[in-house]
């Protein structure tokens, strides 16, 4: 999800801007858009529903896991199992001081760009530390209730620590940093 996108989302419906709106470094068009509430980031999704007419939504965490990995199964980033600070920062270097603008670098095997760096990215899932002890193992939704959200991915703001495919963070829904973003899944039917 970048400013351009927002941009046409906020003048669209009105919604009040994430606090970091407009104000360099975070103001470049093609930058992911930084400091959206879950709350926000839920409002995107249903004014995008509303508006093509297909359901778009937040990813679970199982799904954004999947998506990032690239079809690489059980390896640790989206590239393979070898930490590689140029590939965690798409190939550009890594900034301190601000995300880069999406899609340099090369994609992962699904053609996603900037799962292992940019921002964290909400997901539809409570979260809970231990869910993942308890859950189905195929496609898990997620626990029904909780006081956090969960993310998925790494961030400018945490070097390349914390880029692994399976890292797993969480914020209290209302909640608007800097590192934090996220992009959307859309519901399709399979055709049986």
């Amino acid at each position: 999800m970048t400013n351009r996108q927002c941009a046409i989302f906020l003048a669209a419906t009105g919604h009040a801007p994430p606090p970091t709106w407009g104000k360099p470094p975070f103001d470049h068009p093609d930058q992911p858009v930084v400091s959206p509430s879950w709350f926000d980031a839920v409002a995107y999704c249903e004014w995008l529903s509303s508006t093509t007419g297909r359901h778009y939504r937040l990813p679970t965490e199982a799904e954004w896991e999947k998506a990032a990995r690239g079809g690489l199964e059980g390896k640790k980033y989206p590239w393979d199992d070898e930490l590689d600070e140029t590939k965690a920062h798409s190939g550009v270097g890594f900034r301190d001081d601000c995300p880069n603008v999406v899609g340099l670098g090369a994609p992962n095997g699904y053609g996603l760009f900037n799962t292992a760096d940019g921002v964290h990215e909400w997901c539809a899932d409570w979260w809970d530390a231990a869910y993942y002890v308890v859950s189905p193992e195929r496609n898990p939704p997620g626990p029904e209730t909780g006081l956090r959200k969960s993310s998925r991915g790494g961030s400018w703001r945490h070097a390349v620590k914390i880029c692994r495919c399976a890292h797993r963070s969480s914020l209290p829904p209302d909640h608007r940093f800097s590192d934090y973003g996220f992009r959307v899944a859309r519901s399709v039917k399979r055709e049986v």
